[in-house]
């Protein structure tokens, strides 16, 4: 049969439904099964790649093709294939696949993940087109959680606002639904929360916001990083896309840099097409991803696969030791406040026990990251904080996250020192405030380390 145009269209269809078969049968794995092996089976590995059990690594920039009628199908987007690695890859694929599945693990729910060089630029990559210039809707504005990473406050404050001139409305009560509900207008293109927040570790509530944003006809948008689709899996709960900066637990071992957005198909927006709502990550990758090039090298994606696999033991662990390390310090006279959501005394502590869930087991965790407030003399300054800091001797000081290894930060004088007092102010972030991210370390020595810390008081 000639290899003609023809050819190449209904080949991309075969592969389109034989991709299906495969979501549809691994859908039904349980959650570490799905982490272990995505949609790279038998059949892959003896025709394409060798018989290799573990997916392989293309170093490659790309993508041949057989003829002119193949090429021309590809690059019309017709037929499945990765063509440039600044646009895929197959050893992309291979993740993007397995964190697909696992956002929407449990559900009939179907979506699709788009892993980016970092976790700021998923963000930016996922908030970029509900940001384009609209007759109806001219004066855009984003309605966020005031307590976000540094990293995004700084990308919404500085290069959104002050840059290009939108809007940003803080919501500082993310747990009042009322709090959110009068920030949003018809000009609000979507909004946006952490869950927890890094580094005060603050929830909200997940269904409620989402179907406050539906009702405006605008997306919700959730970074998740600190809990993982193995705690919380907001689109699950209604959100439209979820980020993850995949450098942190996803990628426990601290190797890479690398960020997911991953959308579910149909998602709610009153900007874009109907291509772009129906299958946004797709969409995403196929044109601004391609333009803007902030693509994820290939090492870089199977080293952050070959964590993943782990990564419900890891949180289990991660987040038992958290609980344990929160509740002696809530207990130690040289501490103020412990901020962690699975601490009776945490303010959301309802909202967390609802959505904090380890996959499978049904069991409640809370995470790998509490913040705790170092008591202070007279005024708020930093100065005990700093001493039970510089005593740290097997906890890391780092401003890195999600470890393996157990990792401390002074956030105010780190991740969220170029935002200033009032950006600080803003996101709760305290010059007495040490945020912890537990490791897989015996809990004990943790406990014994940060002990001798607070000694040095």
């Amino acid at each position: 049969m000639e290899k003609d145009f023809n050819y190449w269209v209904e080949k991309g269809k075969a592969m389109v439904d034989e991709r299906q078969e495969m979501v549809t049968k691994t859908k039904k794995w349980k959650f570490d099964t799905i982490a272990t092996h995505g949609l790279y089976n038998a059949t892959q590995a003896m025709e394409l790649n060798n018989a290799s059990i573990m997916e392989p690594v293309y170093l490659t920039p790309a993508q041949a093709y057989s003829n002119s009628a193949e090429m021309e199908v590809a690059l019309s987007y017709k037929m499945p294939n990765w063509c440039y690695t600044r646009i895929a890859n197959p050893s992309t694929y291979f993740l993007e696949e397995a964190a697909a599945l696992l956002e929407t693990y449990g559900t009939d729910m179907e979506a699709t993940c788009l892993a980016t060089a970092s976790g700021m630029s998923a963000i930016r990559t996922a908030t970029d087109p509900f940001l384009a210039k609209h007759p109806d809707y001219p004066n855009p504005n984003i309605v966020t959680c005031s307590k976000v990473y540094g990293g995004t406050f700084q990308q919404f404050w500085v290069r959104r606002k002050q840059e290009q001139g939108i809007e940003v409305r803080w919501v500082t009560e993310p747990t009042n639904i009322e709090a959110w509900q009068e920030k949003i207008d018809k000009n609000t293109r979507f909004v946006y929360g952490e869950f927890p927040s890094n580094p005060s570790v603050d929830i909200f509530d997940i269904e409620e916001v989402a179907k406050l944003a539906h009702s405006f006809g605008i997306p919700l948008i959730v970074d998740a990083t600190c809990a993982s689709p193995a705690l919380t899996r907001p689109l699950c709960l209604g959100a439209d896309i979820v980020i993850q900066s995949a450098s942190k637990v996803i990628g426990g071992s601290g190797t890479s840099i690398m960020g997911f957005m991953v959308a579910k198909k149909g998602i709610t927006s009153k900007i874009g097409t109907d291509e772009m709502k129906a299958d946004f990550a797709t969409w995403a990758k196929l044109w601004p991803f391609r333009d803007n090039g902030p693509a994820v090298n290939p090492m870089a994606a199977i080293m952050t696969l070959n964590d993943m696999r782990t990564l419900r033991m890891r949180i289990k662990q991660m987040s038992e030791n958290s609980l344990k390390t929160a509740q002696f310090l809530e207990a130690h006279p040289k501490v103020g406040e412990v901020h962690y959501p699975g601490l009776p005394s945490y303010h959301a502590h309802d909202i967390a026990k609802r959505y904090m869930k380890l996959a499978d087991s049904g069991e409640n965790m809370y995470g790998y990251m509490l913040a705790v407030e170092i008591k202070e003399g007279k005024g708020w300054g930093s100065e005990n904080s700093r001493k039970f800091y510089d005593a740290l001797q097997m906890i890391w000081r780092a401003t890195d996250l999600g470890r393996i290894k157990t990792v401390a930060t002074l956030n105010a004088i780190s991740t969220h020192q170029q935002q200033g007092e009032e950006g600080r102010a803003l996101a709760n972030i305290k010059p007495n405030t040490c945020r912890i991210s537990c490791g897989i370390e015996h809990v004990d020595d943790i406990i014994k380390d940060l002990n001798q810390a607070l000694d040095a008081i």
